[in-house]
């Protein structure tokens, strides 16, 4: 530090320069170590924190807000920090002018006890070096001060750069993002004009096609009315009528006379055989064979066979098991012709019923009122299993369900099995008294039945219902060699 020189005069108080500002009305207290250190300094309390510490805290929030601030708001966030730096600045070089009014004030006092400690002798004079020196520590601190300050003016300058360069950034960002958007609206609003003129056009034309569409119909109606008047139309659609009235007829007619021929050819061959058919050609019912003349022989001797004729042709349909003078029709038998075939050495002789078989009065009422149930009992004898004679007379109850069939004496079953193609069920066709009440139900391959109804009805209307079930389950009932596409 340069020293005071001693040609200054001092008389009783020590002359301070005017241009010398202080930051406060009294001077702060320090405490004098070894070596002339100053260990402790009282600090001055400022209220709030350092414009420093605001700039350096809202850098850091503004990184951390980074990713979820629009670009606009990050450029006025630059913008108020640059401010900031900028006052920042500003305090700066009001320091450093503080600090040199430090070292002139600071340089005056050294000045000022050198010249009192030439005036003064003893532990005067000791107290005055001791002065001295505390002075020259206080402008080694003041120095150390001075270099912490050139470095955080360093820092400034560099975080105001920062922050220019980063507000002209997104500037430049917020810009381009208007570009950006601006383009976008004008392609928009270009491609909604394409769109809105597509449609004008697309409308046009549909309009324009709609009505040459609407003059074409207009001239074909006008040319068929030219054409064709109402009157003449109308007798057109009469005379059409009427021809197919008459072909419709003609056509019932055809088929009439083509079945009374047929009939009578039937007849004709009845009344020269020598056997004839007795009893109701109804369901319900049974229908015998005899012998019409002495001549004729003996049926027990003969071979017989049941045979099933469509009322419109003479295709026969084969009865299997249908061998002998009775035969008890059965639902299939409805509306056909029943014809059957003797035959005894060597000749061979037919006889056929007068007509269709006739449905029994009841059973398609009886029928649809049993449909209504999900499950039929009906009591049965059993007089065949298995092909042989059933000596037990027991009653049983034969189930008819919509899914399976169930033959059971109270808690004993004694068959049952679902509807399969391996079921068989039919009017029993051995013959007998009992015949038009029995009923043929094979269960599965190896075990069949024949089991006695209380009527006749019950025994019909139970292979209608089982048939009708086994159809719902994609099966038909047919009976042993029956022809199932018959039947569907």
């Amino acid at each position: 530090m340069t020293k005071v020189s001693p040609e200054l005069g001092y008389e009783g108080q020590m002359p301070v320069s005017a241009d010398v500002s202080f930051a406060s009305d009294h001077f702060p207290e320090y405490k004098l170590g070894p070596d002339n250190q100053v260990l402790e300094e009282v600090k001055v309390n400022t209220e709030g924190p350092s414009l420093k510490e605001v700039v350096v805290q809202e850098t850091s929030l503004l990184s951390e807000q980074h990713k979820r601030l629009s670009v606009r708001d990050l450029a006025s966030k630059f913008d108020k920090n640059l401010t900031a730096a900028s006052k920042l600045s500003n305090e700066t070089k009001l320091r450093d002018v503080v600090s040199l009014d430090g070292h002139v004030l600071l340089k005056k006092l050294r000045d000022a006890l050198e010249y009192l400690k030439g005036q003064m002798t003893g532990e005067n004079k000791e107290d005055m070096e001791k002065a001295i020196s505390m002075v020259e520590a206080l402008a080694v601190k003041l120095t150390q001060k001075e270099g912490e300050l050139i470095q955080e003016k360093y820092e400034v300058k560099k975080l105001a750069s920062y922050l220019k360069q980063a507000s002209e950034d997104a500037k430049k960002l917020v810009n381009q993002e208007r570009s950006f958007a601006c383009a976008e609206i004008e392609s928009a609003r270009a491609v909604v004009q394409r769109i809105g003129e597509a449609l004008d056009e697309q409308e046009r034309i549909s309009q324009t096609s709609e009505k040459q569409e609407l003059m074409e119909e207009v001239q074909q109606a006008r040319r068929i009315r030219l054409l064709h008047q109402p009157s003449k139309v109308m007798d057109m659609e009469l005379e059409l009528r009427a021809l197919r009235l008459q072909i419709q007829e003609k056509y019932t007619f055809s088929l009439k006379l083509q079945k009374q021929l047929t009939m009578s050819k039937w007849a004709e061959a009845n009344k020269l055989s020598m056997y004839e058919l007795t009893g109701s050609e109804t369901l319900g019912s049974i229908i015998r064979v005899q012998p019409r003349s002495g001549e004729a022989l003996e049926l027990s001797r003969c071979s017989i066979q049941w045979y099933r004729l469509s009322s419109e042709s003479n295709r026969r349909e084969f009865i299997s098991g249908a061998n002998k003078s009775s035969y008890a029709p059965e639902p299939f038998d409805v509306g056909r012709i029943l014809q059957v075939d003797i035959t005894s050495n060597g000749h061979k002789a037919a006889v056929t019923t007068a007509g269709p078989v006739d449905p029994a009065a009841g059973v398609g009422t009886y029928v649809e009122t049993l449909s209504r149930k999900s499950n039929t009992e009906f009591s049965v004898v059993i007089s065949q299993m298995n092909g042989r004679n059933y000596s037990s007379h027991s009653v049983h109850l034969f189930h008819v369900g919509k899914m399976r069939v169930k033959l059971c004496r109270g808690w004993i079953t004694k068959a049952r099995d679902s509807y399969s193609t391996s079921m068989q069920l039919c009017g029993f066709r051995g013959g007998g008294n009992l015949a038009a009440k029995s009923l043929f139900w094979q269960a599965r391959k190896g075990q069949s039945f024949v089991l006695v109804f209380d009527s006749e009805r019950d025994r019909n209307a139970a292979i209608v219902l089982a048939r009708r079930y086994a159809l719902d389950c994609n099966v038909v009932l047919t009976g042993p060699d029956d022809i199932a596409s018959l039947y569907i």
